[in-house]
């Protein structure tokens, strides 16, 4: 896998490469059961059961890192964040933000575009109970570092959803841009900002999941703020 990573010469290439990603057992088992028995709410629908690519442009200056994709959303739909809660809340505020041209993900046919972001999970297949592994999290790991390779000329501000991916982020550092990671790590947290030399911002957030949104842990004015915060640290108008 890590040489199938390396040899993606743009972003098409790798998310070709990403769908047909089997290295892991146990994440194959689970969204391939997922997209056989369903849930009853998307019984009628054949689901994409696969690993699930990254979304946005080749010259984007904003990353947003996220966990994996969910069951019954991005390995439903086989776009990340695309038809869950999540998603809606999510692309509710790249709407709000103006970096997405409409504010709802439903399909990946729905005609949703984004400008000057990319988004992408540091696990790209749905894990039960929405837990990957360490280990399943570091195998995926040379499809986010060739991603990063991919958008690195114009990618300044990466945005952290959760615990996981600010711990995912790290070794991109030394895989992708030469340089050791902090020691000790920056501590993850809403709105925690780490800066290095010649080497993108990295911005905490909340993820976007239920039990975040549903219990106001995270509000959508909480997201609004992480976005415009990201958007001066990139120098998108």
């Amino acid at each position: 896998m890590v040489a199938r990573a390396a040899r993606a010469a743009d972003l098409a290439d790798l998310d070709g490469a990403v769908s047909d990603c089997f290295a892991c057992p146990r994440l194959v088992a689970w969204r391939e059961e997922v997209a056989r028995v369903k849930r009853a709410a998307f019984r009628d629908q054949d689901y994409w059961g696969r690993p699930v690519p990254g979304l946005g442009p080749q010259d984007a200056r904003i990353a947003i890192l996220g966990l994996a994709p969910a069951a019954h959303g991005g390995n439903r739909t086989g776009r990340i964040f695309t038809g869950d809660r999540s998603g809606d809340v999510l692309f509710a505020a790249l709407h709000r933000a103006g970096l997405a041209n409409q504010p709802t993900s439903v399909a990946a046919d729905d005609g949703l575009t984004l400008r000057d972001t990319r988004i992408f999970a540091a696990v790209r297949c749905a894990p039960p109970d929405n837990k990957p592994t360490p280990a399943e999290r570091d195998t995926c790991a040379p499809w986010l570092h060739r991603e990063v390779e991919l958008i690195r000329p114009t990618l300044r501000v990466v945005v952290a959803l959760g615990a996981f991916a600010w711990a995912a982020w790290w070794p991109v550092l030394r895989q992708v841009y030469g340089q050791r990671p902090p020691t000790p790590r920056p501590v993850f947290g809403h709105g925690a900002h780490w800066s290095g030399e010649s080497v993108p911002a990295l911005l905490g957030c909340y993820h976007v999941s239920q039990q975040n949104t549903f219990t106001g842990r995270l509000t959508p004015a909480m997201l609004d703020d992480v976005f415009t915060r990201a958007k001066d640290l990139a120098g998108v108008g």
